[in-house]
């Protein structure tokens, strides 16, 4: 690209773009929701124009940090990216590289989901930065968050600090209008500095880490980052509002649209949310009769900022803001009526209650789960986070916890039953094959060890389905250098330590269900975990080729109207027709042929 142009990008891929511009040779990431498309977006973009950079998936989000941490050990600059949940996988290493530090710059991207919308928390990454010492960006647009790729990296390494971006769901996945800079030829010669005082240090040394840390922090709240900006001119007005984030981009909309708002509030944004200096703040607030903190989750800001203002402090932890749930425009508009005395506006609320989501039509988990079920009726099903955690619905999930929590849990509940109870419960416990890798495979390690008796069933659909189909270690594109090479399921199982392992189709239903009946009765006789691998190619990976013929089903009259295919199974294709009888739609069919074995009436049958 030889010169700037204007480009409508995501905010992710304005993230990405950032970090392209900005010289990172280094990023690592693994996939989740909100943060998914960053890494996506550094691959095509890298690629498309050419561009050096070492860009990889990583296993899970801790290894993903740690790999791109030592880049910047050797003066490198390198970004990791990942969910607020993820964040938490990588806290070990976070907390620690605050004190240690870095050479060359290093960000730290955390997406959070206020809401949430796909997360098991709405937690505010910005308070483990907190409890990390690590500074924090808080973007209020696609646009923002690009512009603070920069501002972060340059703060990273004048400070030899990691520096976190903080982008929201609503940032993250919005869209504006962003320039495009050329990408610059990269000049970097990495070079390692032995000093184990400083990259191995002792508690004693930490201490001395922790002071020279704490040193930084108060300079970087001097900077002018940490400084509050007022966006509107004019005579001071009554109040201030204090924002950062999308809610910022939410107040100005609320302001611009409504005169009376606007002439008794003067909007305000802090870019950079930790750390504050609430002394140089309060000379600019105390001006105000009341200040409003607007942030989004938790108030970070406004705890900084409490019992420093000659004002009055207002915000989430007075009661002023809901203490949970996104803080919609709706939300904003209404808060910012009731700080001026207006009459605020009734919130609207759905009068739908959405569709209950389901796994997609042929969908060989359904399958799985199916098989489950009926191998261990009288089962508990552990099962962990994915597209698959969706196999709820047909009760074959009873705990989703975090990411591999469904391998160690299976363990509990056997030890618990088999040591405690009047007599064993069998356990079925389900994870995904990426999950598999991020975090169960130390818990598998710890069953076997331990003695546990469960059935695993891997569903090994070839990809990370949920947040965008990227690739598992399983697969020959997962590592793009040519230096890698795949990493087995099954092999991984068997270095475990586990003895029985056997590998089946969900399509193949009634051979597969002979499998997972095998591994129950083995479990039962020998007091050890079996394995499963249900493998079979997920139907919405375009990347995975299928060459079989789409076979067509009907119903036929024998159908009795049970309900079972529906109610039990769950396939979407099928549904009651005008006569109470199920028909298959054949837009949504994929022919997997799996309804043939569930109808226990046979009425289904290939046309």
């Amino acid at each position: 690209m030889s010169e700037n142009k204007q480009m409508i990008l995501m905010g992710n891929e304005a993230i990405a773009r950032g970090i392209l511009e900005n010289n990172v040779t280094m990023a690592a990431s693994y996939p989740g929701t909100p943060a998914s498309e960053i890494m996506g977006a550094v691959k095509a973009m890298a690629r498309d124009e050419n561009h050096p950079i070492h860009a990889e998936w990583s296993i899970n989000e801790k290894v993903a940090y740690e790999t791109a941490l030592a880049h910047a050990y050797c003066g490198g600059r390198a970004a990791v990216s990942m969910k607020q949940v993820g964040l938490n996988v990588a806290a070990d290493p976070f907390l620690s590289s605050a004190y240690i530090g870095v050479k060359g710059g290093f960000i730290v991207i955390s997406a959070d989901d206020p809401g949430p919308h796909s997360s098991q928390t709405e937690q505010d990454s910005r308070l483990l930065a907190m409890l990390a010492k690590v500074p924090v960006f808080d973007p209020s647009s696609p646009r923002e968050a690009k512009a603070m790729v920069a501002d972060a990296l340059a703060l990273s390494e004048e400070f030899e600090i990691p520096v976190m971006i903080r982008p929201t769901t609503r940032v993250c996945h919005a869209r504006q209008n962003v320039t495009l800079e050329p990408l610059s030829e990269t000049k970097f010669n990495p070079a390692f500095e032995r000093n184990p005082m400083r990259w191995a240090a002792t508690p004693k040394f930490r201490f001395k880490l922790h002071q020279e840390l704490n040193q930084k922090l108060a300079k970087i709240a001097d900077s002018p980052l940490a400084k509050p900006r007022r966006m509107n001119e004019g005579e001071p007005r009554p109040m201030a509002v204090v924002a950062s984030g999308v809610v910022l981009a939410h107040a100005r909309e609320a302001l611009m649209d409504d005169p009376e708002l606007a002439a008794k509030i003067d909007l305000y944004q802090i870019a950079l949310t930790y750390p504050l200096n609430p002394e140089s703040i309060a000379n600019e607030l105390n001006k105000y009769s009341k200040v409003l903190i607007l942030e989004e989750t938790e108030p970070v800001m406004e705890m900084q900022l409490a019992g420093k203002l000659n004002t009055e402090l207002i915000g989430r932890r007075t009661g002023f803001w809901p203490d949970a749930g996104e803080m919609t425009p709706d939300v904003v508009y209404a808060g910012l009526r009731k700080l001026v005395g207006l009459e605020p506006p009734a919130l609207a609320v759905s009068a739908s209650p959405g569709r209950r989501p389901t796994l997609c039509a042929g969908c060989a988990h359904r399958a799985a789960f199916y098989a489950l079920k009926e191998a261990m009726p009288d089962g508990i099903y552990p099962s962990d986070i994915g597209c698959y955690t969706l196999g709820m619905n047909m009760g074959a999930v009873d705990t989703v916890l975090c990411m591999g929590a469904g391998v160690s849990m299976a363990a509990g509940f056997d030890h618990t039953f088999r040591e405690y109870g009047e007599k064993p419960r069998p356990v079925g416990a389900t994870v995904g094959d990426s999950t598999f890798f991020h975090a169960a495979l130390p818990a598998l390690v710890n069953a076997v060890a331990h003695g546990a008796s469960f059935l695993l069933v891997v569903l090994d659909n070839g990809t990370t389905a949920m947040t965008g189909h990227q690739p598992t270690p399983a697969l020959d594109r997962y590592e793009t250098s040519g230096r890698g090479k795949q990493v087995f399921i099954e092999k991984a199982v068997e270095g475990c330590g586990v003895e029985f392992i056997r590998v089946g189709d969900p399509y193949d239903y009634e051979n597969f269900l002979a499998l997972l009946r095998e591994a129950v009765a083995y479990i039962k006789e020998n007091q050890a975990p079996a394995v499963v691998v249900a493998r079979r190619p997920c139907l919405m990976d375009r990347t995975q080729g299928r060459a079989e013929k789409k076979a067509k089903y009907q119903v036929t009259d024998d159908c009795t109207s049970c309900g079972i295919c529906q109610d039990d199974f769950g396939c979407p294709a099928l549904v009651p027709g005008e006569d109470g009888q199920m028909v298959i739609l054949d837009h949504m069919c994929v022919g997997c042929g799996v309804c043939v074995n569930i109808c226990p009436t046979q009425a289904i049958e290939e046309v």
